[in-house]
């Protein structure tokens, strides 16, 4: 565990609910507001940690954004986009869609990491997340799942062309992050690692374990695709066999991770099966590799979870708590926080910490998962000691 003297930054403001498709959107950041409410009611986030997020500049979204693409956003923003336009920039499909004013709020996304970034760098801070964020698909030019400004490959330029930092990425969404591997596929200043399930059944596609980088990048790119239903034990052996000798050889001075908590089994858009024993962890794991390799220095983002009432707040309070030495939590939840939020979930809140598991669902193919994931972590493993050999 982490010394309690580690400042820790929290981003956060009610503007940032308001990156918001529509109502009836799987992207929901009320997620966040629940998160938050959650760690004030259980005395762990304090007026102190807050952030507040400011409005990203054009010239720091291109850092990796297209003018044209920037532009293209503003004119969605206002309704004045044409449908050829709204195709050619991936705004014209029900799971990117146009909003009002959706250029503010979403540059306001990527503020609040820049502002983050630059206490890391001032020393002000040691640590910090920013759970409103990691829209890992967008890509240059294009938005692209749910995502349309990348705050976490801006983020990671904007620490290489600011203060020369050498940026590790680590993604655990259950989704590739797509947008911020191509961002990078070709620069070996940003080391990118994603552990997702594999894109034979899951958006992006993306992820094969040979897309390795190109050119100059060529080794800088690390994936580790994963089975359909993997579990809690296999997912971790995979990520803690894989992540540490990618890190120990990159040599980051900052790490950017991406908790993405639709890993977990109630997740309604994905197939893993992990529980929040998994989730919990992750964090600390990463936590402890910062620690040892980048005197601290973190900056841990959201990402995905749609399942926002019984598993989004828990699992992200824990990404949190990881960071200002807090340990992981067990017992009862805050009731004062199931009171105010039980008006208004359509389903049952949670009480405890722990999972029930009451609706888990076991899976007979486990050892057959579990051994196609360790053929693919050796895989990995045994092409990264050759690039570390190499540096």
């Amino acid at each position: 565990m982490q010394n309690k003297n580690i400042k820790t930054g929290y981003v956060y403001s009610d503007e940032i609910l308001k990156y918001r498709f529509n109502n009836e959107h799987p992207f929901n950041q009320m997620r966040l507001k629940l998160t938050t409410e959650l760690l004030k009611e259980a005395k762990f986030l304090k007026p102190e940690h807050i952030i507040k997020p400011r409005i990203a500049t054009d010239d720091e979204l291109a850092l990796i954004h297209k003018y044209d693409y920037i532009q293209a956003i503003r004119h969605a923003s206002h309704g004045i986009l044409s449908e050829e336009e709204a195709k050619k920039y991936g705004l014209n499909s029900e799971d990117t869609v146009q909003f009002r004013h959706m250029h503010r709020h979403s540059a306001r996304i990527v503020g609040g990491a820049l502002n983050l970034a630059d206490r890391l760098m001032d020393g002000s801070l040691d640590n910090g997340c920013h759970l409103g964020g990691g829209l890992h698909h967008a890509q240059s030019g294009r938005a692209n799942g749910f995502c349309i400004y990348n705050d976490v490959a801006i983020t990671a330029k904007y620490l290489v062309e600011r203060y020369n930092q050498r940026v590790m990425i680590i993604d655990t969404d259950a989704h590739h992050g797509d947008g911020t591997q191509w961002s990078f596929y070709t620069d070996n200043q940003i080391m990118t690692y994603s552990i997702h399930e594999t894109g034979k059944f899951l958006f992006p596609g993306s992820g094969h374990y040979t897309e390795r980088g190109e050119d100059l990048g060529y080794g800088y790119t690390v994936n580790v695709p994963l089975e359909p239903y993997t579990e809690d034990d296999s997912y971790l052996d995979v990520f803690k066999e894989t992540v540490e000798p990618v890190i120990a050889a990159f040599k980051p001075d900052i790490i950017l991770s991406v908790h993405g908590v639709d890993i977990h089994y109630r997740d309604p858009l994905t197939h893993i099966s992990c529980t929040l024993s998994t989730l919990y962890t992750i964090p600390y794991i990463i936590q402890d590799l910062a620690a040892r390799y980048c005197h601290h220095k973190v900056i841990m983002f959201g990402g995905g979870g749609y399942n926002i009432w019984r598993v989004v707040p828990r699992a992200w309070s824990h990404v949190f708590l990881s960071l200002i030495g807090e340990p992981i939590q067990q017992g009862y939840l805050p009731l004062s926080w199931i009171n105010k939020w039980k008006l208004y979930s359509p389903v049952q809140l949670p009480k405890r910490w722990e999972d029930r598991l009451n609706d888990y669902t076991y899976i007979p193919r486990i050892k057959e998962i579990s051994e196609k994931n360790a053929r693919i972590a050796k895989q990995v493993s045994s092409w990264y000691a050759h690039y570390k050999d190499e540096k």
